[in-house]
């Protein structure tokens, strides 16, 4: 019995296990479909072999490796990009592992290709007072700027994802006890969030206005159509522009939709809410990923410094800002 080609694996991944049986979003079918253009080109260049004459032995573990470094050298992508490509690859070779067992061997050698070890960088957040400055920015005599605000404010208490932001609608929203937004999260799995009196109010505000062409969209567009993530991301960064002026803080900060998600995570933590129900708020798969709001979170380590005595010089405490009217009464 013949292999089967390359294109016909590749089409029964797509249509098959990730479509018809995994039932993944369109936005996962994207990221998987760039992802294996990519690797396509590169071997038509390899191996001087258009894709479509390609072979399931054509796609070996030294042929991976050396598509990765390629990506590494002439696209200058990171280290995470990177493993965000070889987990697509792993998925279909972890695929074809059932279709086509006799090349077993060949399959757990590119399923072997190791990650690459990233650095992790502290998360970028918001502080009260800058969140303050940045839902004071938007002209709330305007349709637009009662908009945004709603949006802010919606985005800074629940820490959505911009796609949970985006794809939400009017309907997604319950209001009076208990009052929550319910979105449809990464791995299209369901969540719902609560929604403090303070949002609840402006978006019960917000709901009162007509909707734009019948716009079953929370957030659109004046023609009707729902905001795109790229809408979305020009408003903040214009919002943050505007905030700036009066806000010297924030001149060394980049603001993006995703640093108010943390912003939101930031603040709960310092509320005291520990790291597992911060995970199921941010609709983490695992804690882990969750703990790094921690690492970034100075107060938190000050605390625990505070209650350790120097090493050296007992006795000795951490300097303490003094009490600021004390201060004053000092200085007459």
């Amino acid at each position: 019995m013949n292999t089967p080609t390359l294109p016909a694996l590749l089409e029964r991944f797509f249509i098959d296990r990730l479509m018809r049986q995994r039932h993944v979003s369109a936005n996962t079918i994207a990221s998987y479909r760039d992802t294996f253009r990519l690797p396509l080109v590169f071997t038509q260049k390899q191996l001087g072999k258009p894709p479509s004459s390609l072979n399931l032995e054509d796609i070996d573990a030294t042929l991976v490796s050396a598509f990765l470094e390629d990506l590494e050298v002439n696209r200058s992508i990171s280290a995470r990009t990177r493993n965000l490509r070889l987990t697509a690859i792993r998925s279909f070779f972890r695929f074809v592992s059932y279709e086509e067992p006799a090349h077993s061997a060949q399959i757990q050698r590119v399923l072997a290709v190791p990650d690459k070890r990233q650095d992790r960088r502290i998360v970028h957040f918001l502080a009260r007072p800058e969140i303050e400055a940045l839902l004071a920015a938007p002209d709330q005599s305007t349709w637009i700027g009662r908009r945004d605000h709603t949006l802010l404010l919606l985005a800074v208490q629940t820490g959505l994802r911009l796609s949970e932001l985006t794809g939400l609608d009017r309907a997604s929203v319950v209001l009076g006890s208990g009052a929550h937004v319910h979105c449809l999260g990464k791995g299209r799995k369901e969540r719902c969030t609560p929604l403090t009196r303070t949002v609840s109010r402006a978006i019960q505000e917000w709901l009162k206005e007509p909707a734009r062409c019948d716009s079953k969209a929370l957030f659109s567009t004046r023609q009707g159509r729902r905001l795109s993530a790229d809408a979305v991301q020009y408003l903040v960064a214009n919002y943050a522009d505007i905030t700036r002026q009066h806000c010297p803080s924030l001149k060394q900060k980049r603001i993006t939709p995703h640093v108010l998600r943390h912003s939101a995570a930031m603040e709960l933590l310092q509320a005291g809410v520990d790291c597992s129900v911060i995970a199921l708020w941010l609709g983490h798969e695992s804690v882990e990923t969750t703990q790094v709001y921690l690492h970034a979170h100075m107060a938190l380590k000050e605390a625990a410094l505070a209650k350790i005595d120097p090493l050296g010089h007992a006795g000795i405490k951490r300097y303490q800002p003094g009490d600021e009217l004390l201060a004053f009464l000092n200085n007459l």
